[in-house]
């Protein structure tokens, strides 16, 4: 584990550079602002650029901080719950859900204000159809629920595809957006800060079983925990933490699988450090993805799981390089 001072220095310093982030993506965009400018909309938000800055990015940057904190908490347990670092908070079916549902409400001509309720509807169908197909009356198996989760995501990607195909040519850009992950018409839900702090609480608690979990099931139940009742329960909250992520901003692929891994290089595998340390960075990192998104090819805007893809891809086959080369 590390020091106490270095762990400090790094939450602080993750802290700052969170904070940094949203400054600038308030800053920077399509219509780009002095920081004279800056300053006066954020002191002032009945002037010329006040609106922009509190109605349009500041929202919009909580929302990619919190969405990143989510997914990367549910990166971290999905990992210890499959005891595989591959595993990322889509695996197992929820977002697919998650999906369809957001996406038959699109389809059927439901406004965008209904679409999160019916994201939430679709992932707890599908953590119900998981959960119940995957239980069994023996002992817990990873196995059993990947293989699960797995062909529970493929049937969801084969009723979203078949929308895609049937839906009206006027929804299926905005259908392809929410399948990639997008914040452009984002706001932060107070409900969603709440459900962040809530399940982060519950998961320090949890971090000295999870310590003990990966040491192995046999020495787990030896050292006197339940382990069946800790696996489900961090199946639950993961679950919960990536339906969550999905209804606010859709599908952004690789924050839970990036971040999670390379905190784990830089704090190691103690989770009373890495839980913290995974949920700022992954906000960080989704801020910085999004500003870049609606950056780069301003005043056009990409979704944010375009970025986060091409950010993720090299990053990705660099740690398996350097976890190829260490063996």
């Amino acid at each position: 584990m590390m020091p106490t001072t270095q762990r400090r220095l790094l939450f602080g310093m993750l802290a700052l550079l969170s904070a940094a982030s949203v400054v600038l993506a308030a800053a920077v965009g399509s219509v780009n602002l002095g920081w004279e400018t800056w300053w006066q909309a954020l002191t002032d938000p009945g002037s010329e650029y006040g609106e922009l800055v509190w109605r349009l990015r500041l929202p919009r940057a909580a929302a990619a901080w919190t969405v990143g904190a989510l997914l990367s908490l549910s990166g971290c347990l999905m990992q210890v719950l499959l005891r595989n670092p591959l595993a990322d908070p889509y695996i197992l079916g929820v977002s697919g859900g998650a999906s369809f549902a957001a996406l038959l409400g699109m389809t059927a001509g439901l406004s965008a204000t209904a679409l999160p309720g019916l994201a939430w509807a679709g992932a707890l169908a599908s953590i119900v159809l998981v959960f119940s197909l995957s239980r069994g009356e023996g002992p817990w198996s990873g196995t059993r629920l990947l293989l699960t989760g797995v062909v529970t995501a493929s049937g969801w990607a084969a009723l979203i595809s078949l929308l895609l195909t049937l839906g009206p040519d006027g929804s299926l850009r905005g259908m392809l957006f929410w399948l990639i992950g997008d914040l452009s018409y984002t706001s932060l839900p107070g409900w969603a800060v709440a459900l962040l702090v809530l399940v982060f609480a519950v998961c320090m608690g949890m971090a000295r079983s999870l310590n003990v979990l990966a040491m192995g099931e046999t020495t787990a139940r030896l050292l006197g925990e339940p382990t069946r009742k800790v696996l489900w329960g961090v199946y639950l909250l993961a679950s919960v933490l990536t339906a969550a992520a999905v209804s606010i901003a859709g599908n952004i692929g690789f924050v839970g699988l990036i971040v999670p891994h390379l905190m784990r290089l830089i704090v190691g595998s103690d989770h009373r450090v890495l839980f913290p340390a995974a949920a700022l960075f992954g906000g960080l990192f989704l801020v910085l993805s999004d500003t870049l998104a609606r950056t780069v090819l301003a005043p056009r805007q990409l979704p944010v799981g375009v970025v986060t893809a091409l950010l993720g891809v090299p990053l990705f086959l660099l740690l398996l390089n350097r976890a190829r080369v260490r063996q």
